[in-house]
């Protein structure tokens, strides 16, 4: 079998990409959002209302990486293991010894198809109720009100539901590094 690109190249820098992912989420889930919640007042105090609502104002700034930079990686990967993938299987007996087991790439591939998915679905509404507190008056793009009594409460949601895109992505990389080195000893 004739490959154009080299699938030790792809799966190189797919790895790295998924542990860039893994440091990106340790970052905002254990440093950057929990310093943004360092002294926030309770719900009753009289200064929580301008506190929730300069979350919202700097909100945009974690949002706009996850949006522009680490999707397009979470994406990349799933193509990146699903093409060493496919290579290792479609070549048989010398592709699985030159690359690992193909079933390992798959699994990394679905790993990054979850963290998609998963920031789709789950993390995408909690950020959208991060940043209208930055005007708490206004509705949500989801036609709700956001409650900025609530403000700390969704970004604690956020840091929860940012472990499984602390997770995934680990997961992934170390499958796949395993099966490269793997091959590579063959």
């Amino acid at each position: 079998m004739t490959v154009i690109v080299s699938p030790e190249a792809v799966v190189g820098t797919t790895i790295a990409f998924s542990y860039i992912l893994f440091g990106n989420a340790i970052t905002q889930s254990f440093m950057g959002v929990p310093a943004l919640l360092v002294d926030f007042p309770k719900p009753s105090a009289p200064g929580h209302a301008e506190r929730a609502r300069l979350l919202g104002r700097q909100w945009p700034v974690f949002w706009a990486v996850g949006n522009v930079f680490f999707r397009p990686i979470s994406t990349l990967g799933i193509f990146g293991y699903g093409y060493t993938a496919w290579v290792a299987r479609a070549g048989g007996a010398a592709g699985t010894a030159r690359l690992g087991d193909w079933r390992w790439y798959a699994v990394a591939a679905a790993c990054h198809l979850v963290t998609v998915v998963h920031s789709a679905v789950n993390m995408q509404p909690i950020n959208e109720k991060l940043d209208a507190l930055s005007e708490p008056a206004v509705d949500g793009k989801d036609g709700k009100k956001v409650e900025a009594r609530l403000a700390e409460s969704y970004a604690r949601n956020w840091i929860s539901y940012n472990t499984v895109r602390l997770i995934t992505p680990v997961v992934a990389g170390s499958l796949a590094l395993w099966q490269t080195l793997k091959g590579a000893a063959v």
